[in-house]
């Protein structure tokens, strides 16, 4: 493998144009602003400080269990924060961000952008190339290179100039659990030290109760091949992932997790997996119908806003077997584009974005932590604690596959179609570890 660092400034970012914007061409012409060249500069970033009198709008995809409680919060503290910008919080909801990412393609394509909009870093910005203006001033005005951990350095910049402000960070690797329902199996989750002892442990609850082993929503494509990373990282390692994403992948490897998402896929999941998402599957975890449930640690924030469903009691966590020492990394973000209609505003809400004040509004309800390294966490409570001592401890912090940071968002559009007509059941291993290699070798 030629890049297996997790520091990710050292990793080459894959060149291809985001699918959900493919017909978008021109996109830099049409949009102004400096076209993505690093040669914007100044107190403004390079942009005009004036602008609309209308209100700065702000687009997100957070209305789900975790997300409603944290943008509500994050509302509520911009409005308290500056009382005398005008601020438009509108959701966009599915799963994904795809609608989302739909809307904003849309926008940008149409020289109607948002003032700003949610979404992930890294090679996910090359979607927007050209169509993104620099925040420079807001990084330096309010000195967030001193405070923001090594990765939103890196990973929020394009073509030499920052585009964006992260917000939080989800980790990906994580296994949740229902205590009553694998205390009634007879599992020890503590134990769960590989995919293996993890398929074991499925088997148990399934003999053992009536319960879900493994709840997951499958009415869109990106759980299974969030799914996929975790069990190439817990299976194969760190290094055969590193190698996968960088498109060098082994077949062997891409085989081998493909049969063991299979078997669990095929085995231990509800009869309605295929006809539900997210939300509902988390709920199966709260309503104490499922024994375990992979996703990032936004179920935590849903967790958190349950009544009657506290950690350590009710509800545990696992790091995702075989990941160990690993920080499945993920940023929320938002983005800044070119030609903004509100361009004072926009950054006024961006200085916010990677504030303290923000940070701790946010990420304690979304079930993620703060980017910034000087953030107290007394009012995080011990998951998120835990996670953040996680983080810190962290041998590797591999990016993650399904949201932006590991591949340009045409290939993640790829392998979710590969997962859509190769492996939602039947699973058809064969041509789904085909289709996995032709996606990411293509670059």
């Amino acid at each position: 493998m030629k890049e297996n660092s997790s520091s990710f400034s050292r990793r080459k970012y894959l060149t291809l144009t985001g699918a959900v914007v493919a017909g978008m061409g021109g996109l830099a012409g049409c949009a102004g602003g400096d076209g993505g060249s690093s040669g914007d500069s100044g107190s403004d970033g390079g942009y005009s400080s004036g602008g609309s009198s209308g209100p700065v709008e702000i687009l997100h995809g957070w209305t789900g269990g975790d997300g409603a409680r944290a943008a509500e919060a994050l509302e509520s503290a911009f409005n308290e924060a500056y009382p005398d910008v005008n601020a438009e919080f509108n959701a966009i909801g599915g799963g994904g961000n795809e609608n989302l990412d739909a809307v904003v393609a849309n926008r940008l394509q149409s020289n109607d952008p948002p003032g700003t909009f949610a979404n992930w870093p890294g090679p996910n910005l090359k979607r927007y190339e050209g169509a993104l203006g620099s925040v420079d001033d807001v990084w330096s005005a309010n000195e967030y290179e001193d405070v923001m951990i090594d990765e939103a350095r890196d990973l929020h910049r394009q073509n030499g100039s920052y585009r964006a402000v992260p917000l939080g960070s989800h980790r990906l690797n994580c296994l949740f659990y229902n205590i009553s329902v694998v205390e009634e199996a007879g599992v020890d989750p503590e134990s769960l030290n590989s995919v293996s002892a993890l398929a074991d442990a499925l088997d148990t609850v399934a003999n053992n109760t009536d319960k879900i082993p493994f709840t997951h929503g499958m009415s869109g494509t990106w759980t299974t091949t969030q799914l996929f990373e975790a069990m190439m990282l817990g299976q194969e390692g760190f290094d055969a992932y590193m190698d996968f994403i960088n498109g060098e992948p082994s077949k062997g490897a891409v085989r081998a997790t493909f049969e063991s998402t299979a078997t669990v896929l095929d085995n231990y999941v509800s009869d309605d997996a295929s006809s539900i998402g997210l939300t509902e599957s988390n709920q199966n975890i709260i309503n104490g119908d499922a024994a375990f449930i992979h996703q990032g640690n936004w179920c935590a924030g849903a967790y958190r806003n349950a009544e009657d469903f506290s950690y350590n009691e009710d509800w545990g966590f696992k790091t995702f077997p075989g990941t160990e020492g690993m920080y499945s990394l993920h940023f929320d973000s938002f983005l800044y584009p070119a030609d903004n209609p509100t361009p004072e505003a926009t950054k006024t809400y961006l200085k916010f974005v990677g504030s303290q004040e923000a940070q701790i509004a946010y990420n304690q309800f979304k079930g993620s932590i703060p980017t910034r390294t000087d953030v107290s966490l007394d009012e995080f409570g011990p998951f998120l604690k835990e996670t953040a001592e996680d983080f810190a401890e962290a041998d590797q912090r591999p990016p993650n596959l399904q949201h932006g940071l590991g591949v340009s968002s045409e290939i993640r559009t790829a392998l979710n179609e590969v997962v859509s007509s190769e492996f939602t059941g039947p699973y058809d291993i064969e041509a789904a570890t085909q289709g996995f290699i032709d996606a990411v070798s293509s670059s």
